[in-house]
């Protein structure tokens, strides 16, 4: 019975969750004696226990697995920064968000492209579709350092609500390019129809399973399940995702929206009792950090060494772009029309730093890798330059930038103290 494929199948399982999860902890622990951001520590220990080098966890070979713990870690990381949204401050920044994750993954995108294009002498639909992947920023990896390092509100939750949002922003623009490669037409009016669909039907779903699985925790006489509260937190999460995916919408958006529900609950007159309610967080921090190992860890096993031995100089200019070209000028443009979120420079110079990249872009380069598209070794190998530099070199700085721009809830408090 052992030696059966079901059973192989579920050993390896047993062994990457235990792998996984032992590294985890670890460098978990570790992260906090060194001040590093643990995604950072993950993602190295995935590359080194991966194929890449000591090849003791090879995922790839379990695609099922591998797309378990990215889809639904990306999803309940999503869900949880969706719950440390507050509304009334999101309404104010609400213009800037929406610049930032349409028209500047649009702006990302273009410029990118153009610069790939002419540094590997790529086809320009090629080139572009390079420059998609990378254009949204990743909430899996933006939530676990913002809960590390503490950010103004108005910035943390615009820099977090742009990445939840520009994901389905990315990913379509991705798949209506993947159809002009392979096929050689581009629809725009298929796209936006795409995007329209997308959002909405993400949305939709989103606010009514945050609305109906809130009142049903809740203290009112609807909430006979309050006692539940940490498994219909898991329940919420998948069915926000599968619902969302079945209607045609965006299932990251669906969850994000859903957490943005529960996390603002009382404005709704929603209240958990206090028992459950303390229940459901811890149980939630634990799976987050989990969703957080897995994630990391499995990214980490997936980086094709030899294909970045063979493009890393060039894919470090391409990055190079990315941070200090096309984030300063997407920054720039999508606040500059919103007079009412009153942003600083300092302020703006600190949003041009963090644009980690993660989950979001690593699947869909897996997409177009599995495709064999011309181009494909080049567009991996830029990705995932692009999530070692940015999760290693911004995520690290991430509270040193923030300490000399001013920008830490902290300063804010210092600065009440001395006025008092």
């Amino acid at each position: 019975m052992e030696n059966t494929v079901e059973a192989i199948a579920t050993n390896n399982l047993l062994l990457i969750f235990a792998a996984i999860a032992i590294t985890g902890i670890v460098l978990g622990r570790l992260s906090e004696i060194i001040k590093v951001p643990d995604v950072i520590l993950y993602l190295i220990a995935g590359i080194i226990i991966g194929p890449a080098v000591l090849n003791l966890i090879s995922i790839q070979a379990f695609p099922v697995e591998n797309n378990l713990i990215l889809t639904f870690g990306s999803a309940f990381i999503l869900y949880e920064g969706g719950r440390e949204i507050n509304l009334k401050v999101l309404n104010k920044v609400k213009l800037s968000v929406g610049m930032l994750a349409t028209v500047g993954v649009i702006i990302s995108a273009g410029i990118v492209g153009l610069f790939a294009g002419k540094i590997f002498g790529l086809p320009i639909m090629t080139a572009l579709l390079l420059g998609s992947v990378v254009a949204s920023t990743d909430p899996a990896a933006l939530i676990p350092v913002f809960k590390q390092v503490p950010i103004k509100d108005k910035i943390k939750q615009t820099v977090v609500s742009e990445s939840a949002f520009n994901d389905a922003v990315g990913a379509i623009l991705v798949s209506t390019l993947l159809g002009v490669v392979t096929s050689g037409h581009l629809s725009i009016g298929k796209s936006i129809e795409e995007l329209v669909v997308a959002t909405v039907v993400g949305v939709g779903v989103g606010i009514v399973m945050g609305y109906v699985f809130s009142v049903l925790i809740s203290d009112k006489k609807w909430g006979v399940f309050h006692s539940y509260a940490p498994i219909m937190s898991i329940l919420k999460v998948a069915l926000a995702y599968e619902i969302a995916v079945l209607l045609h919408g965006s299932g990251y958006m669906a969850v994000f929206i859903a957490g943005l529900i529960a996390g603002n609950k009382k404005m709704f007159g929603l209240w958990v009792p206090e028992y459950d309610f303390h229940s459901e967080h811890n149980f939630r921090e634990n799976i987050g950090s989990l969703c957080r190992m897995g994630i990391f860890v499995v990214l980490g096993t997936q980086v094709n060494l030899e294909a970045l031995a063979k493009y890393w100089a060039p894919a470090l200019i391409v990055v190079l772009v990315l941070m200090f070209i096309a984030r300063p000028i997407v920054v720039l443009v999508s606040t500059s029309f919103d007079k009412n979120a009153k942003w600083t420079f300092k302020e703006k110079l600190f949003m041009m730093w963090v644009r980690e990249t993660g989950v979001i872009p690593a699947a869909l380069s897996g997409i177009i890798v599995s495709m064999k598209l011309p181009g494909y070794e080049i567009i991996s190998s830029v990705v995932f330059m692009t999530i070692l530099v940015t999760l290693i070199v911004q995520a690290s700085t991430t509270k040193f930038v923030a300490k000399k721009l001013g920008v830490l809830e902290e300063d804010n408090n210092d600065k009440t103290k001395i006025t008092a």
